[in-house]
């Protein structure tokens, strides 16, 4: 069976998680996690960097940051992770769904304003596929309305707009080092990105159970204590080890990836030119990451049959998120803003395919496998 993801392997993980284990600090804030904030820093040009222990708790972390209380309102697609609405729903507040782009599948920007109450307090627009959402637009409306934005970018570690890194543009940024990621910490992990400097030193005394911990630790207080709310956000040295192998090699990987996207863009065009599927689509403006290659099947049903007829074939391809407006919890936690009737049509016919680091060599097995699927049902 050809799977629809291999976790990246860059054959130095085991050089420095080794070393990790054999220092003096593996609890964290090590060697390793302060080269990995330092790389995103530099590429990112933001404020601050920090490691956490999975995408999910970067978002918690951004909750707590901009204080959100029950009875707030969050804007946020449905057609997304459970965790990009969890984090919020842990504080209070109200999650408020807003229908995405047929073209890109993120949040449909001319549609925000609209949904905006005065107990709104943040927008979480979601770089889907590591493609960008129309952040220009987004953020000019969040400065004249006094709200905070937080990019979930957990897809789109490497990802730009404008020639500018996505996770950039928000008061706060989420990435994901999960195995189905770009880059791995070792099956999760985590970063939250602080672009905006008030919440930098709250970030870390959050992430530290609430202490003062990283001053004491620099020197800047003789004793630490607890100071405020917070969790254990910080990940272990190992985590970090491991992630600094990828990001030694991130270009490559990148690289890699892209390669296999636009091997499926090239393989499938003349079935895209003849009606059988529609294609992703990449704004001229967008340098995206490759972190998935998606199509649109007709209706439900053929997804279904070219999901079985690939498997049968010896390919693994998914479906994605069941839109959370739908889901038991999205019905009692948020409430829709209009009838969402481009994410009620595209999740039922989004099918994702395989694409990994090193799959070069199977490429031409996946296309031919879902050109027979596809020509067996027209």
């Amino acid at each position: 069976m050809i799977p629809f993801n291999l976790p990246p392997r860059t054959g130095r993980e085991d050089h420095h998680v080794l070393a990790a284990m054999n220092s003096t600090k593996i609890s964290g804030d090590g060697e390793y996690g302060q080269k990995c904030q330092a790389w995103f820093e530099q590429q990112l040009g933001c404020h601050k960097t920090l490691l956490t222990p999975s995408c999910t708790q970067a978002l918690e972390m951004a909750a707590l940051l901009i204080d959100i209380q029950p009875g707030d309102e969050v804007i946020m697609p449905s057609y997304t992770f459970v965790s990009t609405a969890n984090a919020f729903v842990l504080r209070g507040a109200t999650i408020v769904f807003v229908d995405i782009r047929p073209d890109t599948m993120n949040i449909n920007e001319e549609l925000i304003e609209a949904a905006i109450t005065s107990k709104t307090k943040a927008i979480v627009p979601v770089h889907y596929a590591g493609v960008a959402c129309n952040m220009q637009v987004i953020c000019d409306i969040a400065e004249r309305l006094q709200l905070f934005v937080i990019e979930d970018a957990a897809q789109a570690v490497m990802s730009t707009l404008e020639g500018k890194r996505l996770g950039s543009f928000g008061h706060l940024a989420a990435f994901s080092f999960h195995e189905t990621k770009n880059f791995s910490s070792g099956g999760e992990g985590g970063l939250l990105v602080i672009n905006d400097e008030r919440f930098a030193q709250r970030a870390e005394i959050i992430r530290e159970k609430g202490t003062n911990r990283s001053q004491f630790f620099r020197g800047m207080v003789d004793k630490y204590t607890w100071v405020d709310r917070g969790s254990s956000y910080l990940p272990s040295e190992l985590q970090a080890a491991y992630l600094w192998a990828q990001l030694e090699q991130a270009n490559e990987i990148t690289n890699n990836r892209l390669h296999s996207w636009s091997t499926y863009w090239q393989g499938l065009s003349d079935l895209a030119e003849r009606g059988f599927i529609t294609m992703p689509q990449v704004p001229d403006n967008c340098q995206h990451n490759a972190h998935m290659y998606y199509i649109l099947l007709p209706n439900l049903e053929r997804r279904t049959a070219v999901i079985s007829q690939l498997k049968e074939q010896g390919v693994q391809s998914v479906f994605h998120y069941i839109p959370l407006h739908s889901a038991p919890a999205g019905q009692r936690y948020a409430r829709a803003h209009g009838d969402l009737a481009v994410t009620n049509d595209t999740s039922d016919r989004l099918l994702r395919l395989p694409l990994w680091v090193g799959m070069e060599e199977v490429h031409r097995d996946v296309l031919r496998a879902l050109r027979t699927a596809l020509e067996a049902g027209h």
